[in-house]
C-alpha cells in the first residue's frame, strides 16, 4: 500500500509539472494561432536563471522568484512575441514550426554559453529535501504539495479568465477575427503579448518545479526534452480545452509512474518506455482526435519557390561535381572525411525538399529514418572481418527499403494529419526511436536468436564497395556522394515537373480541390513519405559510413530540427537549398567554431575576442532561423532571384566569375589561405547581384526601374505613367510570380493601358 501511495503521488506531481507547462502551449495557440515548439527551452532557460539568482548570487528564495517569474518570464515572452512571432502571419507552416525550433536552439546554444554545461549545478526543493510529511505512510514533500496546490490554481484560474471574463474571449479572439476586435476598439497585439507573457511565466515556473523533482541536476538539453513532454497533455486538449489538459497531463503522469513501479522486472527495457511514454502518447492521441475538414482553397503565403527545367538541374548537377572536385584539390586529408559528411547531411535534407518544399507535408525527424536504415545495414549489410570489412550495395539497397518500409508505416495511420499535427506525429516517432531503439544497447533472445539493436551503445560502419569501386579512399567517398547528391537531386527536380509532382503541388495547395478532381490523397501521401524516407535511409548510411562509427546521439531529434531549420533557411523548395542546409548542419558551424577555438589559443592576447566571436557562431544558426520569418523562401530564393536580373548584365557575370577563378588560383598556389579563399568567394557571390545593381541599373533594373530607384513602389501609376517595369517592380515587392508581358508597345498600347488604369 505504501508503495502504491508513494508512487500515484510521485505521479501526481509530475503530471501537475506537466498540467502547467502544457497551460502555456494551450494559451499561445489559442491567442497566436503559433504552436510554441520553444516551450521547452523557455523553461530551461528560467530555471538557470532562477540557478544564478538563487545559489550562484544567494538572493533569498522569494525575490529570485519574484525577479524569475515577474521580471524575466514576463519580458521574455513579450519580447518573442513583439519581435518575432507576429511577424509569422500569412506563412507556411513549416515556416512557423522552424521559427520556434530555431528559438529552442538558440536558448539551448546560450544557456552552454552563459553557463558551461561541464560545471556541476543542482537545484534544491523549496524549504529544502527535509521539508516533509507523510501520508497513508508515504512521505510527500513540500515542495511536491507545492506542485500540486499551483496546478490545481493555475488550471482553475485559466479556465476561469477564458469562459468568464472579457479579457479571456478577447483572446480567443484574436486568432480567430483580429480585424473585429479591432473594430471594437481592442488592441490585438497587446493582448497576444499578454498571453505569450502569461505563456512564458508559465514555462519557467514548470522548469523551477520539475528540475528538483527530475533529480535537481541541471542540464539544457534534458530539461528542454522533459517539458518537451507536456506536448502530449496539450494535445489531449486538442490545444484549445484547459480541463482535458490537465486530465491528461495527470494520466501521463501517473502512467509513467506505475509502469516503473509496477512494469515486470524482466523488461529490460522499462525504463526506457516511461520516458517514451508520453511521446507514445502523443502519437497515439494524434490518430485518435478528429481532424479539422479538408482545406477547401489554396492557401496564398509568403513562400515563393522556382522549379528548374530538367536541363538546368543537369547542368548545376554536374557543375557541383566540378566544384567539389576543385574545393577538394585545396583540401588537407583530415578536411575531406569532414564535408564528405556535410554532403551526406544533404542527401537527407533533400529529402525534406521533396516531402516539405514539394508535397506540404512535414517530417521533424528525417535522421531517425537515417538512424532506421544504419542499424539494417549494420547487422545485415557488413561482409569481410576486421580491416577488410566494408558494406554491400545489397546491404545498403535493403537498408534503404526498410527506411521506406518504416516511412510508411509512420505515415500509415497519421495519412489523415496534416500541418502541425503531423510535425507532431513525426516528432514523437523521433523521440520514441530515440529513447527505446537506439538506447537499447541489451542483449535479447527472440525464438532463439540473440540480438540487440544498438550493439555497445555504437555501431562500426564500414566504407561502401562495389566492385572496384572502393569508398574506403576518402577522395574516391568524396566524390561518390557528391555523385548521388547530383544524382538525387535531378530525380527530384524531374520528378516535381512531372505529372506526380503536379500532383503533389496540387495537394499542397488545396487537398480538397484536388480531392475532388479524383486524386487519392491516401496513395500520394503514403508514396511521397516512403520515397522521403529512403532517400533519408540513403543519407544516414553513407553519413554513418563516413563517420565511421555512429551512437545514439548522432540520430537525436534535435540534430533533426538543427537540419529541418537551415534547410528552410536556405530554401526548402529548391535542392541548392538541401545542399546548403545539410552542408551547414553537418559541419559547416561546427569548423567555424573550431576555427575561432584554434585562433584563441594560437593567439592568446586575443583569446577573450575569438571566443566570442565562436560563441556567436554557435548561436548564428538559431538567429537565421528566427529572421526566416521574414524571408521565408530562404536565402537560395534571394540569391537566385538576384542572378536571375543579371541574365543581361553579361560584363558583371563574367567579371564575378573571374575574380572568383582567379581567388582560387591564390589559394592553390599556396598564396591565399583556404579561410580567406572560402570568405572571399562568398561574399563575392552574394554581393555581385548588388554590384550589378550598381555598376549596370539599366541593364539589371530596366530603364524605367533604374530611373525610379529610390522612389516607393507605391508611386507606380500615380505619380508615373503605370508600365511593365513598374507592374515588375510591384510584383518584386509583393512577392508575387513574374507576370507575362503585355502585349505590344508604344504610343497606342501605353496610352490604352494609361487611360484603362485612370
Amino acid at each position: 500500500m505504501d508503495t502504491f501511495v508513494t508512487f500515484t503521488i510521485l505521479g501526481l506531481v509530475l503530471g501537475a509539472v506537466y498540467a502547467i507547462a502544457a497551460s502555456g502551449l494551450v494559451l499561445t495557440y489559442n491567442t497566436s494561432g503559433i504552436f510554441n515548439f520553444a516551450h521547452g527551452a523557455q523553461a530551461m532557460l528560467g530555471a538557470f536563471v532562477y540557478w544564478q539568482l538563487r545559489y550562484g548570487w544567494n538572493l533569498p528564495t522569494p525575490i529570485a522568484l519574484v525577479l524569475v517569474l515577474g521580471v524575466f518570464g514576463p519580458l521574455m515572452g513579450l519580447a518573442l512575441y513583439f519581435l518575432i512571432m507576429r511577424g509569422l502571419r500569412d506563412t507556411a507552416e513549416v515556416t512557423k514550426i522552424v521559427v520556434t525550433v530555431s528559438i529552442m536552439l538558440g536558448m539551448l546554444f546560450a544557456s552552454q554559453w552563459f553557463w558551461h554545461p561541464e560545471e556541476p549545478r543542482t537545484l534544491r526543493m523549496f524549504f529544502g529535501d527535509d521539508a516533509e510529511f507523510s501520508v497513508l505512510g508515504a512521505t510527500v514533500h513540500v515542495h511536491e504539495l507545492i506542485c500540486l496546490v499551483a496546478a490545481v490554481a493555475i488550471a482553475v484560474g485559466l479556465r476561469l479568465l477564458f469562459t468568464r471574463t472579457r479579457m479571456g474571449a478577447t483572446m480567443r479572439g484574436v486568432v480567430d477575427d483580429p480585424d473585429l476586435l479591432r473594430m471594437n476598439g481592442h488592441n490585438p497585439e497587446r493582448i497576444a503579448g499578454f498571453s505569450w507573457a502569461l505563456s512564458s511565466v508559465l514555462a519557467v515556473l514548470a522548469g523551477i518545479l520539475v528540475t528538483p523533482i527530475s533529480g535537481g541536476t541541471l542540464e539544457a538539453n534534458m530539461l528542454t526534452l522533459l517539458v518537451i513532454d507536456a506536448f502530449a497533455a496539450a494535445m489531449f486538449g486538442r490545444l484549445r480545452s484547459i480541463p482535458r489538459t490537465f486530465v491528461g497531463a495527470i494520466v501521463l503522469g501517473l502512467a509513467g509512474t506505475y509502469l516503473l513501479g509496477y512494469g515486470p522486472s524482466s523488461w529490460t527495457w522499462t525504463s526506457n518506455l516511461r520516458v517514451s511514454l508520453p511521446m507514445i502518447a502523443l502519437f497515439v492521441v494524434l490518430i485518435v482526435l478528429p481532424q479539422d475538414r479538408l482545406r477547401g482553397t489554396a492557401v496564398r503565403t509568403r513562400e515563393r519557390y522556382h522549379v528548374p527545367s530538367v536541363r538546368k538541374a543537369v547542368a548545376w548537377g554536374a557543375a557541383l561535381v566540378v566544384i567539389v572536385y576543385l574545393i577538394r584539390l585545396l583540401m588537407v586529408e583530415s578536411a575531406i572525411t569532414t564535408l564528405t559528411v556535410g554532403i551526406c547531411f544533404a542527401i537527407v535534407a533533400l529529402s525534406l525538399t521533396l516531402l516539405t518544399g514539394y508535397a506540404g507535408e512535414m517530417n521533424l525527424a528525417p535522421l531517425s529514418f537515417g538512424a532506421v536504415a544504419t542499424i539494417v545495414v549494420y547487422h545485415f549489410g557488413i561482409s569481410g572481418s576486421g580491416l577488410a570489412q566494408r558494406l554491400t550495395i545489397v546491404g545498403v539497397l535493403v537498408g534503404v527499403l526498410a527506411a521506406a518500409l518504416v516511412g510508411g508505416l509512420v505515415a500509415l495511420p497519421a495519412l489523415r494529419l496534416r500541418g502541425l499535427y503531423l510535425a507532431l506525429a513525426t516528432m514523437a516517432f523521433g523521440v520514441f526511436l530515440s529513447n527505446m531503439v537506439l538506447r537499447d544497447t541489451t542483449e535479447h533472445e527472440l525464438f532463439g536468436v540473440k540480438f540487440s539493436l544498438f550493439t555497445g551503445g555504437s555501431l562500426v560502419i564500414p566504407p561502401l564497395q562495389i566492385g572496384p569501386l572502393d569508398l574506403g579512399d576518402e577522395t574516391t567517398f568524396l566524390m561518390t556522394v557528391t555523385v548521388a547528391f547530383a544524382v538525387l537531386g535531378v530525380a527530384v527536380v524531374a520528378l516535381r515537373n512531372s505529372g506526380y509532382g503536379r500532383r503533389l503541388a496540387a495537394m499542397k495547395d488545396s487537398p480538397a480541390a484536388s480531392a475532388m478532381l479524383g486524386q487519392n490523397l491516401v496513395k500520394l501521401k503514403l508514396s511521397v513519405f516512403m520515397i522521403s524516407a529512403g532517400i533519408a535511409g540513403l543519407g544516414g548510411i553513407l553519413m554513418s559510413s563516413a563517420l565511421g562509427s555512429v551512437s545514439g546521439d548522432s540520430f537525436t531529434i534535435v540534430l533533426s530540427l538543427s537540419l529541418l531549420m537551415l534547410t528552410v533557411v536556405a530554401g526548402i523548395g529548391y535542392v541548392s537549398g538541401a545542399l546548403f542546409g545539410g552542408v551547414m548542419a553537418g559541419v559547416g558551424f561546427s569548423i567555424i567554431m573550431v576555427s575561432f577555438n584554434n585562433l584563441a589559443k594560437a593567439q592568446p592576447e586575443l583569446e577573450g575576442l575569438y571566443l566570442l566571436l565562436g560563441n556567436l557562431a554557435a548561436v548564428s544558426p538559431a538567429l537565421i532561423g528566427i529572421g526566416v520569418g521574414h524571408n521565408p523562401s530562404g536565402s537560395v530564393h534571394q540569391v537566385v532571384e538576384g542572378y536571375r536580373r543579371l541574365h543581361k548584365a553579361k560584363p558583371v557575370l563574367i567579371g564575378g566569375a573571374a575574380v572568383v577563378a582567379l581567388l582560387y588560383v591564390l589559394a592553390l598556389s599556396g598564396t591565399l589561405g583556404n579561410w580567406w579563399f572560402a570568405s572571399l568567394t562568398i561574399v563575392t557571390v552574394f554581393a555581385l547581384p548588388v554590384v550589378g545593381e550598381m555598376v549596370m541599373p539599366s541593364a539589371v533594373l530596366g530603364d524605367a526601374a533604374a530611373d525610379r530607384r529610390g522612389r516607393p513602389p507605391e508611386s507606380v501609376g500615380i505619380d508615373e505613367p503605370y508600365t511593365q517595369e513598374g507592374r515588375d517592380l510591384l510584383d518584386r515587392e509583393l512577392g508575387l510570380p513574374a507576370a507575362m508581358p503585355w502585349p505590344g508597345s508604344g504610343s497606342a498600347v501605353e496610352a490604352e493601358r494609361e487611360s484603362v488604369h485612370v
